[in-house]
């Protein structure tokens, strides 16, 4: 789903926070699918700025499917930089939040507000 760019950036910052914190994440379209299917995964964050996009269109539907947190329309560097690696990242899952769980209920209930 897309969101607004304010709640892009507080997910960035749940990941950072997350990865910084004793979190759990996962890099890369393949590992986050694999997270995703077996419903480890508590927030998934997509770039879409993919080419092909094919690569990552089956996230949105399987975050749903299995009642994941989606949020789609940052950018490859900017997931990158969020998860501490130095190349462009397609896609990062947040399996444990650490000192972000608060944020993350937060980011929960407003994009719960949005779909209505």
């Amino acid at each position: 789903m897309e969101v607004p760019k304010e709640l892009l950036e507080q997910s960035l910052e749940i990941i950072e926070i997350a990865r910084n914190s004793g979190g759990k994440i996962k890099k890369g379209v393949n590992e986050v699918t694999k997270v995703v299917e077996r419903g480890q995964a508590k927030l998934v964050v997509v770039a879409n700025d993919i080419d092909p996009p094919e690569i990552v269109m089956h996230l949105d539907p399987l975050c749903e499917e299995k009642d994941i947190l989606c949020v789609k329309g940052s950018t490859k560097d900017e997931i990158g930089n969020a998860c501490g690696i130095e190349v462009p990242c397609a896609a990062v899952a947040l399996m444990e939040a650490g000192e972000a769980k608060k944020r993350l209920k937060e980011l929960e209930t407003r994009l719960q507000a949005l779909k209505k």
